[in-house]
């Protein structure tokens, strides 16, 4: 494991790390450019507001929205009344995971697995859906867990209740 602790979640991965970055800016930008007419979520990079210990906090983000914390490897949805926190990776392979902006879903650019805003699996390779770690909501503020990581072939009512309402 590098000293940073980040996983190398595109190991065998012709894409790669910054070719990831690269396609969420570009989202991000034709979002922005789209202006009014754009339907799909926006996609942000955002950074903790505070961390301690293995806890992180965030804002509650907009409904409607996908952020990614590149450096806590974690993607924060707002979908519906909900918020989720998910693992950066796909359970499948560990490749990072993209937001398809006009298809309004994830896919693992490795093998083609798509996954719901929710992190539902819909099809491909991996055998479930994205996995979510703990969260919890404190006044304006979401505390995402970093160790308490759940997974739905797993630890399926642990997943299943893995977001908060707002």
């Amino acid at each position: 494991m590098p000293e940073s602790g980040a996983r190398d979640f595109c190991q065998g991965c012709s894409l790669g790390r910054r070719a990831f970055l690269r396609d969420a800016a570009l989202a991000a930008a034709a979002l922005a450019a789209a202006g009014s007419r754009a339907s799909a979520l926006p996609v942000r990079f955002i950074d903790e507001i505070a961390a301690r210990g293995k806890e992180v906090t965030y804002a509650i983000p907009a409904a409607g929205s996908v952020n990614f914390d590149k450096s806590n490897e974690i993607i924060l949805v707002g979908a519906g009344k909900s918020v989720f926190a998910f693992d950066l990776s796909c359970p499948h392979q560990n490749t990072a995971l993209r937001w398809k902006p006009a298809d309004k879903r994830f896919e693992c650019p490795k093998h083609h697995s798509l996954y719901s805003p929710e992190g539902v699996y819909i099809e491909g390779r991996a055998t479930r859906s994205m996995d979510r770690h703990a969260i919890r909501r404190e006044g304006g503020n979401v505390i995402v867990d970093l160790d308490k990581i759940y997974e739905e072939d797993h630890d399926g009512a642990l997943w299943k209740d893995a977001h908060v309402d707002v």
